[in-house]
This record gives structure tokens, sequence and C-alpha cells, in this order.
């Protein structure tokens, strides 16, 4: 949920640094997912792929974090989804 955003256009202006911020800081997948149309609700989908499945745990949560602290967001749900090669 963003705070103080009444436009698309300011939405924009507070979900694409945190994109940026999550792509640049993690070394990750990132981007906007959902609720493209609402401008005070946000999605943001983050995707990584590595070997270790604690290692993207890790990753993950501190992705999760970051946007949790940034005080123009309130973080209202969070899933992580972890595949291996057993799924299809």
């Amino acid at each position: 949920m963003l705070g103080d955003v009444h436009s698309l256009k300011q939405k924009r202006s507070v979900v694409r640094p945190i994109v940026a911020e999550l792509r640049r800081r993690f070394e990750v997948s990132a981007a906007e997912s959902g609720h493209l149309d609402l401008h005070r609700r946000c999605e943001i989908g983050v995707a990584v792929a590595s070997a270790d499945a604690t290692h993207v745990r890790e990753l993950l949560d501190a992705c999760e974090a970051l946007v949790a602290r940034r005080p123009e967001v309130d973080l209202l749900s969070a899933r992580t989804r972890i595949w291996d090669d057993e799924d299809h």
C-alpha cells in the first residue's frame, strides 16, 4: 500500500526507485507485477535463480526487508515460492 499517492504518475515515482534499488543492490529480476491500474496499491515481483535454496531464501528475505523499511510503503503481505528441479 502506498502512502500519499494520488495518481498513477505519483505511483510510478515511488515504485520505480524501489524496483531499481532491488535490482542494483541484490542483482535480482524485479518488476511491478500487479495492481497496475490502482494508484495506491502496488505488487512487486522478484525472481532469482541459484543452485542453493538457502541463498535464495536469504536474498528474497533481504528484498522483502528493503521494501518493508521504505517509509512511503506499508507492506501488507509477502509470498515466497521456491521451485526446484523436481517441480514441473
